[in-house]
């Protein structure tokens, strides 16, 4: 991935609630929490005991400087409390953790967009009572600062099993627009090949054969989804479990994305790229079609069926801004079936969701 969180190896601590960095910068803090602490379950952070204070270096950067944003978290509650990292800077920026506004105008996140497994024990960090995890984002890395104008930031990213955000507050600073990072001259160097209408970039014979495979299958998924979808509109099972309370306009936003997944397969020039090694499936980045990144699990997936490779394909695809532009609401089969219930709208902008429609496992008319 390309430059990443710029000062992840930096911790900063011991700052006050919204303190300034005033250009400093602290010697690494250990974070181990007390073995003795309470640990909250990883779906029970304790109700508003997580405070998020954001603050910035300078009030007005040139566009030869990083936006640098520091993030502290605290725990102010009684407990110790469970926090998944990709919900958190702690390690890295995986998320939209943000929410930027540029003269009061979103500003898009322009950092990759990850299929995930369930989270396991180290995918969670631990915070004891009154401890906190300070980090500096370099905030032009991950979101589109190409606009001058005064820039509004605040956290945005949600406890996991929780539906009330972080408590943040907001900082102000006026930027100086800016080329995004450019993430391919960043990248980790490595083979390319093209074979056929497919490239391969560090990809052993194995592994291009196998994604090869998974690229026939997902092209198969999303073609049988396109048919499906192109018939008479109505809620059926398959389409209510994934999608949510039938609606004519509804049923139109899942047939005009697959018809984009499914040209996108068929048409367009695919990569894959075999070079990341962490834990998860998949990744890309959605404003540069159609290059997807495969990970560790991806390998160990079937074929196709529930979390496939093909499925995995579908969803990174769906990511694109260029072909459905789908985010990351909620990941796994059940909060995808209990996103459905409770906001269609955002079923139809969940990756996950395409990708188990498609799979239709089990099988569902």
């Amino acid at each position: 991935m390309s430059k990443q969180l710029r000062v992840s190896s930096r911790w900063l601590a011991g700052w006050l609630v919204g303190a300034s960095l005033l250009g400093a910068c602290a010697a690494p803090e250990d974070q181990t929490p007390a073995g003795d602490a309470q640990v909250t379950s990883p779906d029970a952070v304790e109700a508003g005991s997580i405070s998020v204070s954001l603050s910035v270096p300078k009030a007005a950067l040139s566009a030869r400087e990083d936006v640098l944003v520091s993030v502290t978290l605290r725990n102010d509650g009684s407990r110790a409390a469970r926090l998944l990292k990709w919900n958190t800077p702690a390690d890295d920026v995986e998320e939209a953790l943000f929410d930027v506004t540029v003269d009061g105008a979103a500003v898009a996140f322009t950092g990759p967009h990850y299929k995930r497994p369930a989270p396991v024990d180290s995918d969670y960090l631990t915070l004891a009572p009154g401890e906190t995890l300070t980090r500096t984002v370099a905030l032009s890395d991950f979101y589109d600062l190409s606009r001058t104008g005064s820039y509004r930031v605040s956290y945005a990213a949600q406890p996991h099993g929780s539906v009330a955000a972080f408590a943040s507050n907001s900082v102000d600073v006026w930027v100086e627009g800016r080329a995004n990072v450019d993430r391919e001259a960043a990248a980790a160097p490595g083979g390319t090949v093209t074979l056929g209408a497919v490239t391969y970039s560090k990809c052993d014979a194995t592994q291009q054969a196998t994604a090869l495979q998974a690229l026939n299958a997902a092209s198969t998924m999303a073609n049988g989804a396109n048919t499906y979808l192109a018939g008479t509109p109505s809620g059926t099972p398959r389409y209510t479990t994934w999608f949510g309370a039938f609606s004519s306009s509804g049923w139109n936003t899942a047939k005009t994305h697959f018809v984009a997944i499914k040209d996108a397969f068929d048409t367009k020039p695919v990569t894959v790229d075999c070079g990341c090694k962490k834990t998860y499936y998949a990744y890309v980045y959605p404003a540069q079609p159609y290059k997807i990144y495969v990970c560790k699990a991806f390998w160990s997936a079937p074929m196709t069926g529930t979390d496939s490779k093909g499925g995995t394909l579908i969803h990174e695809m769906s990511h694109f801004t260029a072909v459905a532009g789908t985010d990351d609401h909620v990941y796994g089969q059940s909060g995808a079936k209990s996103l459905a219930l409770s906001n269609p709208a955002q079923a139809l902008d969940n990756a996950d969701s395409h990708e188990y429609f498609a799979e239709n496992t089990p099988a569902q008319n």
